[in-house]
């Protein structure tokens, strides 16, 4: 009874806009699907190589500029939501931190970048577009991130989700009219992306401004605040904008060219299934575990640990039992990876249930030195021996590598809850 009264107290209130959040986010999230298998059959095998490259690198760059700062914003808040004046200061102090972030990064990635892709021999025009896309791109998906999350902060779903059905149908109508324009290519998929990545940005920004009416401005102890609550996840979220797209990089070094490339990118897809329910972690768990009463705590982040295993279970045992439709999906030049259905899936399950508890975590300040480093020394053993014994010269191999690694992640951020409902939060004065 106890638990029944829990989950009635947690969805009850929330249902209206539980129902509006899967309308909006499932048109968004059907709208990017479509788009992203649409260039997977529309494009060639070698185009879509380096689409799936391009992107890869930009989910890295953007973590490297962003570092977890504007997850910050929700749990330094905290209850004082009527507090404008303060919610603006503090966003000043993320952009502050975020230009000189820029400043350091990005000349940093272009160097990466020329050598990731030495190998690929792309030719120098192709790899400058690439490159003046990557900065652009990096630098607006931050501004969509602090910005953002100042709307959801503020409850304006309304509009945050009005923005991203906008840019989702509004370039996958682009892409379908390019298509039969007979137009579209590599750059024209590229565009598209990087127009959406644009418009999500200024949007944000323009919404946040008339919310907020006040410029803000940055201080100090505003920075020290931010920094200090940042600081024990930063070695770990350094560690992921190379981890989360370690199997397109080791894929790239190691594997047979452009097919195996297309193959992850194309699987890789598969990991959306779980975007649109990992876009409830900032929406709804964040908030709502940064203001629950701490009596309350403990029994709810175990009620959503379980739910949250029990759907990547199933879906996982889904991918593995029925394969064929997630190949239909995928098209014909990628009817042989039966069995890579469902190990792609299982790594894609593994990291949504430890991001679920991720969110947990930083909503209560449950950050550590001690989670990231055990993340980073496991990760690292995990994949030297795989690397020293295992093969990744396949599609299979580098799957089955990034389970192993997404159990490591998993596991470390159960036990830093674990540990923070022993120790308590961390402080950030």
């Amino acid at each position: 009874m106890t638990v029944w009264r829990d989950l009635k107290q947690f969805f009850a209130p929330k249902l209206r806009s539980v129902a509006h959040f899967f309308l909006a986010q499932g048109l968004t999230m059907a709208g990017n699907l479509v788009y992203g298998f649409l260039c997977l059959r529309m494009l060639e095998v070698s185009a879509y190589a380096k689409y799936t490259i391009l992107f890869g690198f930009m989910g890295s760059l953007t973590v490297l500029l962003d570092v977890g700062i504007s997850n910050t914003l929700a749990p330094l808040i905290g209850q004082k939501l009527d507090d404008r004046v303060l919610i603006a200061d503090y966003i000043a102090t993320l952009r502050q931190i975020a230009r000189r972030l820029y400043l350091i990064v990005v000349p940093i990635a272009t160097i990466a970048f020329l050598e990731l892709t030495k190998k690929q021999r792309w030719g120098w025009s192709f790899t400058c577009e690439m490159l003046i896309a990557l900065g652009i791109a990096a630098w607006f998906a931050r501004v969509t991130a602090s910005y953002g999350a100042v709307l959801i902060l503020l409850r304006d779903r309304a509009h945050y989700y009005r923005v991203q059905v906008i840019g989702s149908l509004g370039s996958l109508c682009l892409l379908v009219l390019c298509y039969f324009a007979h137009v579209l290519t590599i750059h024209t998929a590229i565009a598209l992306n990087l127009g959406q990545i644009i418009y999500y940005a200024i949007s944000y920004y323009r919404r946040s401004e008339q919310l907020l009416n006040h410029r803000g401005s940055a201080s100090k102890a505003m920075q020290t605040a931010v920094i200090r609550l940042t600081t024990p996840n930063l070695p770990s979220t350094l560690f992921y904008a190379f981890q989360g797209q370690v199997s397109i990089l080791l894929i790239t070094a190691f594997g047979k060219g452009a097919a195996s490339i297309a193959s992850i990118g194309a699987l890789g897809r598969l990991g959306q299934l779980f975007l649109l329910f990992a876009q409830m972690n900032p929406i709804f768990v964040e908030p709502f575990f940064a203001k629950l009463s701490f009596s309350r705590v403990k029994r709810m982040y175990v009620m959503v640990t379980l739910g949250v295993l029990a759907f990547s279970l199933l879906v996982t045992g889904i991918g593995f039992a029925f394969p064929q439709p997630f190949l239909w999906i995928l098209g014909a030049k990628y009817q042989t990876l039966k069995l890579e259905i469902g190990l792609a899936i299982a790594g894609s399950a593994i990291r949504f249930a430890g991001g679920g508890v991720y969110t947990m975590n930083s909503s209560r300040r449950f950050v550590f030195w001690g989670n990231s480093v055990s993340i980073i020394i496991g990760t690292i053993v995990v994949e030297s021996i795989y690397i020293w014994r295992g093969d990744l010269s396949t599609v299979r191999g580098v799957l089955i590598l990034n389970i192993l690694t997404a159990s490591v992640e998993f596991t470390s951020s159960v036990s830093a809850g674990i540990y923070g409902f022993w120790r308590g939060p961390q402080s950030v004065s």
